[in-house]
């Protein structure tokens, strides 16, 4: 693989790439090489992770992660199945049935549970691996559809290549700068709103930072038909703020979609995941939750997290956490 030596090659890689705006037709070329499936995730190093973790405060360690349960948030409009949970084995069934036929006296001493679950991949916590969305058939890095994908998922830019994710995370808590709770339905975050943040919390952008946008959402996740109904979400104009001036490695945030809708780019429905997964390679991470970084005023932390690796995927849940930085 063909590598750049520096964190400045690469941006000066992705600076000259030709499709640097949200409105080009392609998917983009990785400056990572021909046969990159990992995007901006190439920002990890030996080097970038020792330098975040030898700057760990210790003490409280933050849980990003939402709950599973049945009646969860989900993403629905296309038809997607809800999150399900099924007891397989309990105490007194294994007795009435025996069904490992080691008789009614072990399974009296014996207590057996099991359980079973299925859900579609973006259901709580997640991220998406590059091959979510693309264009006109292809994905990150040219990756075709007619020659990269099986029965059993896609054999390029599946979830399973992404690395652990230990990395700078900056959280920018739009609600708060603004003084409320939770954004308004549909708000369209802008690229001032991301900087009048950044002003209130005394942060800096770093290139290769996880950043992860708080809009108030996550106070309805227990309720889930107004959490899904109207999300605020970020603007296409913030997003390259943040990719292409900022240099982010990873975008997050505490709705379910990322964006808002409806869309604010004719002719693309989803323009905020296509310009990020397909045209700069940058991961997504949704329904991540923030409200206790917010309630400490925890901005910069070491985040550290990793998918399930599930060969071929498109997602995979995430239990990501934080630990503030000195």
């Amino acid at each position: 693989m063909n590598v750049p030596r520096s964190l400045a090659a690469v941006a000066l890689a992705l600076a000259l790439s030709p499709l640097a705006s949200a409105s080009a037709a392609e998917v983009g070329r990785s400056p990572w090489g021909a046969d990159d499936q990992i995007g901006r995730l190439n920002l990890i190093t030996e080097q970038s992770r020792a330098a975040v973790l030898g700057r760990l405060r210790g003490g409280k360690v933050y849980d990003l992660a939402t709950e599973y349960f049945i009646g969860m948030p989900s993403w629905q409009a296309a038809g997607d199945p809800h999150y399900q949970f099924w007891m397989t084995h309990t105490p007194r069934g294994t007795q009435v049935d025996d069904p490992m036929q080691v008789g009614a006296a072990m399974n009296a001493h014996t207590s057996y549970t099991g359980t079973a679950f299925s859900m579609y991949s973006h259901t709580g916590t997640h991220i998406d691996a590059l091959n979510h969305f693309g264009i006109g058939g292809r994905i990150w890095n040219g990756f075709e559809a007619d020659r990269h994908l099986g029965d059993r998922g896609w054999n390029k830019a599946g979830i399973e290549k992404f690395p652990p994710l230990v990395a700078r995370g900056v959280m920018l808590d739009i609600a708060a700068a603004k003084g409320v709770e939770m954004l308004p339905d549909q708000y369209r975050i802008t690229r001032q709103d991301l900087r009048e943040a950044l002003d209130k919390q005394k942060t800096q952008l770093q290139r290769g930072d996880i950043v992860l946008i708080r809009t108030g959402r996550m106070k309805l996740f227990e309720r889930a038909d107004a959490y899904i109904a109207q999300p605020p979400g970020l603007g296409i104009d913030a997003a390259r703020y943040l990719v292409e001036e900022a240099g982010a490695m990873v975008l997050g945030a505490d709705n379910l979609s990322l964006e808002t809708f409806p869309s604010e780019v004719q002719g693309e429905y989803v323009p905020l995941h296509t310009y990020l997964l397909a045209q700069h390679g940058v991961p997504i991470i949704e329904l991540i939750a923030l409200d206790e970084l917010s309630r400490d005023r925890v901005y910069e932390f070491a985040f550290i997290g990793g998918p399930l690796k599930i060969r071929g995927g498109d997602a995979a849940p995430l239990r990501p956490i934080a630990i503030p930085l000195r």
